[in-house]
């Protein structure tokens, strides 16, 4: 309990229009940071465990300032490395209703995805560790951001760390010369926990049902979870020394309005957090990776798996109604929702 959450990863400044407004709709765009392993160790940090973000950000005054974001949620940067030309960026524009949200990323030659294993001091990072979780969109940056990640998991198993892993498959970023099954396939041999969506298996590791068709599921808003079953335990023959998979089932009504629930498959049981609907959405950006952030808390500080699940779940869907790529709900109004009160009632 008293031992150290790493997360390592590319963090972004993100750039978005105000509200809901399209690209340049207005001459201006709101300045934040966020990034998958980033937005895990702020919200873990927000939940009151010590979490450490690690990563390699230019010696310049934009990549100060995340560093100060960071650090004023009370994520540990001391292992930050200061190298590289620049920071990688993102452009969103928030969806409503029918409109999707559109992503534009802007992180070719950023300094993590120049950054190599040598340049980072093992050792000390991993001191006092109980867990380390990355995703698979570090690995998909680069060649050199591949073998970064190969490499950390391996020094974390090598020190009897726990290894949590979101497939998180991008396609917009597998484009130097490798297929993420590939790549995906290696790092999670090395792999506790892993975590994925509804099409993480299938795109990034390989791992198909022969029945059924996932997109169905999502445009049709049904989800069955018996497949969903099953999909875990062929993740289980592929790599025999993972202990969890989680899968998170969204159900994308519209970009306003989605369902969200999730399973977990402990190698022996089963289960399926209850659902929520979510209406309404302010932004759902960082949905997966506060789920990732709420699994890590729950499984962790020794819950129950079915609690640590539904303590997940409800993380993930307040995060929802929050704005920005992190997760700033605190560990007690998540367990509030857990309760059962969803009446979004002033809090006098």
């Amino acid at each position: 309990m008293n031992k150290r959450i790493i997360t390592l990863g590319e963090i972004m400044l993100r750039l978005k229009p105000p509200g809901f407004e399209r690209f340049f709709q207005s001459p201006s765009l709101e300045a934040t940071f966020g990034g998958g392993e980033g937005n895990v160790a702020l919200s873990l940090a927000q939940f009151g465990l010590e979490a450490a973000f690690v990563t390699a950000l230019p010696a310049n005054p934009v990549a100060d300032a995340c560093i100060r974001f960071l650090r004023g949620y009370g994520v540990d940067t001391r292992h930050v490395i200061r190298q590289g030309e620049r920071m990688g960026i993102y452009f969103l524009e928030a969806g409503a209703n029918q409109r999707p949200s559109q992503v534009i990323y802007d992180r070719a030659h950023s300094a993590i995805s120049a950054a190599r294993a040598a340049d980072f001091n093992w050792e000390a990072i991993f001191a006092d560790a109980g867990w380390f979780h990355i995703t698979g969109i570090t690995p998909a940056l680069s060649e050199s951001a591949a073998a970064l990640a190969l490499t950390a998991v391996q020094e974390a198993r090598s020190r009897g760390v726990t290894v949590s892993c979101d497939y998180n498959f991008r396609k917009k970023l597998w484009r130097y010369g490798k297929t993420a099954p590939e790549v995906m396939s290696q790092l999670v041999k090395f792999v506790d926990v892993g975590i994925a969506n509804e099409e993480d298996c299938q795109k990034s590791l390989g791992i198909h049902l022969e029945e059924g068709d996932y997109e169905q599921a999502i445009v049709s808003g049904e989800l069955d979870t018996a497949r969903y079953k099953a999909l875990a335990e062929k993740m289980f023959d592929a790599f025999p020394d993972l202990k969890y998979q989680a899968i998170t089932l969204r159900q994308s009504y519209s970009a306003s309005h989605n369902g969200w629930s999730a399973c977990l498959h402990n190698g022996r049981d089963f289960f399926v957090s209850r659902r929520c609907d979510i209406t309404h959405i302010v932004d759902r950006v960082g949905g997966g990776d506060s789920f990732a952030a709420g699994l890590i808390y729950g499984l962790y500080t020794g819950m129950t798996d079915a609690d640590a699940l539904e303590f997940a779940a409800a993380a993930s869907c307040l995060k929802h109604a929050i704005p920005g790529d992190a997760n700033l709900a605190t560990a007690a109004e998540v367990e509030r929702l857990m309760g059962g009160d969803a009446s979004g009632r002033v809090q006098r």
